[in-house]
């Protein structure tokens, strides 16, 4: 077993949050964390709270909703909290008090309203207010360390405290878009402790993962800002992946540590004064606790991996290839989804550009609450429009116009207690579900290109689709067209395209297989899969870069031979992949644009 001591990230408070931009590497260095701190002596629980978890295949372990020895690792224990396992959980401490007390009907009314994205959400956080509180949990670990969500989904869930602390306080129906509120008076207490943990420097530490790369660094910071505006400031930054090319002269090695110098200098004020871990980036992946160990350490597991160069598999048409096949239908909405940091943003984009070089008018936008379309398609395009989602304002219109429609024939006291009932956080969920269902709806008189939001938020929201619908009922008695028909258009090949963004490596790969399992049994059929950054077959010398590609060949393989009846490969390109010409030249599948002005 390793010596007492081994590296960890942080300052060892009692929990430790890592929180990011999708795909900055929060898994691995949350594990590698939690096992440094087990192999120094510490008692130590680790929980995902993802909706998208991969913890499992990163440790190497089963998991379930209860804590689980880690094999390998004395004193360390993991668990997922499982949003849907929760729900019904919840679902049935809510209703189960009503069964036998009311009729059948009414307790139907209430597992209806029980159904949403909502529900799932407050059933979640009800899990995490479980480990944060709890007395078991405090007296069993030193540690309880958090591998959290994308941060759109982090940062709600971290606000919730609030949020429904001040929603119990002045709610004074008894009844929320979660149906009675006993179930929310019940955690009232352990909301507001959970609060006040998480924002006591001597007890929570949040590290911000992200990569020497412009957007997740410009995302770290937002997070900060975010955090500190709900008192949380005992930040520590997490830089993953930090790349120093082994020859200068190598022109790929070269472009990837000049890229990533570059994002590191321009780095904001507030994220250069905090304390700061660098964590080089491997040859090899970050699966199995012998490697994990080696993260924060000398980077040794896996040094001895072949690096001779992977060969590209064959048969991998280019992004212009596989749009041919969209542009021929002449409308319809086309959906970049994928586990976040894959860059379903730059291939939204690419398709965007594409299809207006074919001269089609193209709608382009985004419901990820990370929104980074606008540092991608940076100088436009004749035939682009750019749009967001943005969760704000799509909430404040919608409460405006249930007020308008609803409240016009309340009185005084019917209207404050409508405007209680639209302060509850639900209400965004339905306002954002809303604008969704407006973007695809577009999709009828021509094309919409959307940048979806990481794979849990994504799946939340196209499941709320039926518990919509009840939920605009019970607030404005009418559901648009746009929402009634938004299924049927998804599950219509002619007219939805699903195209499933991923990296060639083992988590993002297997994350998109279960996407992919999960929309099928939605009825809806993925178009195609696109596999971003690929190194194999990039004309490289440097060691760890051949590695890398190397080590692609199996995931390649699976999608083309197993996954996939439509596909395209992407290279890692030298450039950043940002205005027209360079997104352009990605889908025709050519080298690198030539920056403007050379």
């Amino acid at each position: 077993m390793p010596a007492r001591g081994a590296a960890s990230i942080g300052p060892a408070t009692r929990i430790l949050f890592f929180t990011g931009k999708g795909g900055v590497g929060k898994t691995s260095l949350a594990c590698a964390t939690a096992i440094g701190l087990a192999d120094g002596g510490r008692r130590v629980l680790l929980v995902s709270t993802d909706p998208a978890s991969n913890l499992d295949e990163v440790l190497g372990t089963a998991l379930d909703r209860t804590p689980r020895d880690v094999a390998g690792v004395e004193r360390l224990h993991a668990l997922n909290i499982d949003p849907e396992a929760a729900a019904r959980a919840y679902r049935e401490r809510v209703v189960g008090p009503y069964r036998g007390l009311l009729p059948a009907a009414a307790v139907a009314r209430i597992e209806e309203q029980l159904s949403g994205a909502c529900t799932t959400e407050i059933a979640a956080f009800d899990e995490f207010t479980r480990l944060l509180g709890s007395d078991d949990i405090a007296h069993a670990y030193d540690h309880v360390v958090f591998d959290t969500a994308p941060t759109g989904h982090t940062l709600r869930l971290l606000a919730l405290p609030a949020a429904w602390n001040t929603f119990i306080d002045t709610n004074t129906t008894g009844t929320s878009c979660l149906g009675p509120l006993a179930g929310l008076q019940a955690q009232h207490v352990v909301y507001r402790a959970s609060l006040a943990a998480l924002t006591d420097a001597h007890v929570t530490t949040v590290v911000l993962v992200t990569r020497p790369d412009a957007s997740a660094v410009a995302e770290a910071d937002r997070t900060r800002l975010e955090l500190a505006a709900l008192g949380m400031r005992n930040l520590h930054l997490a830089i993953n992946g930090v790349f120093e090319a082994a020859d200068a002269g190598d022109p790929i090695a070269g472009a990837l540590e000049r890229r990533g110098r570059a994002a590191l200098a321009s780095m904001p004020e507030g994220l250069r004064a905090l304390p700061t871990t660098r964590v080089p980036l491997r040859p090899w992946a970050p699966l199995g606790i012998a490697r994990l160990r080696s993260v924060l350490g000398d980077g040794g597991a896996g040094e001895s991996l072949p690096v001779a160069a992977g060969d590209a598999s064959p048969g991998w048409p280019t992004l212009h290839a596989l749009v041919d096949g969209l542009a021929a239908r002449g409308h319809g909405v086309i959906l970049a989804m994928g586990k976040g940091g894959v860059g379903k943003t730059t291939v939204a984009a690419a398709i965007a550009v594409d299809l207006a070089q074919r001269g089609h008018n193209v709608h382009l936008s985004t419901t990820d609450p990370a929104a980074h379309l606008a540092g991608t398609l940076t100088d436009g395009l004749p035939g682009i429009t750019q749009t967001r989602i943005d969760p704000v304002a799509e909430t404040c219109a919608y409460a405006d116009e249930v007020m308008q429609a609803s409240g016009a024939s309340l009185d005084e006291k019917g209207r404050a207690l409508l405007e209680e009932d639209l302060r509850s956080p639900c209400t965004e969920e339905i306002a954002v579900f809303r604008a969704f269902a407006r973007a695809v709806a577009a999709g009828t008189s021509g094309f919409v290109v959307l940048d979806t939001a990481p794979t849990g938020h994504t799946l939340l929201l196209l499941d709320a689709a039926e518990s919509y619908h009840r939920e605009v009922e019970r607030t404005q008695g009418d559901v648009p067209d746009e929402v009634r028909y938004l299924l049927p258009r998804l599950r219509d090949p002619e007219f939805a395209s699903i195209v499933l963004v991923t990296l060639p490596e083992a988590t993002p790969v297997h994350e998109a297989a279960q996407l992919q399992d999960d929309l099928r049994r939605a009825a809806i059929e993925p178009f195609a899969w696109i596999v971003n950054q690929s190194f194999a077959g990039v004309e490289t010398t440097d060691p760890v870069l051949r590695a890398r590609g190397r080590r692609e060949a199996p995931y390649l393989d699976e999608v083309r031979l197993g996954l996939a009846s439509r596909m395209a490969r992407i290279p890692w390109r030298p450039e950043p992949p940002v205005g027209w010409a360079q997104l352009e030249a990605l889908a025709l599948g050519l080298p690198a644009a030539a920056p403007a002005g050379t």
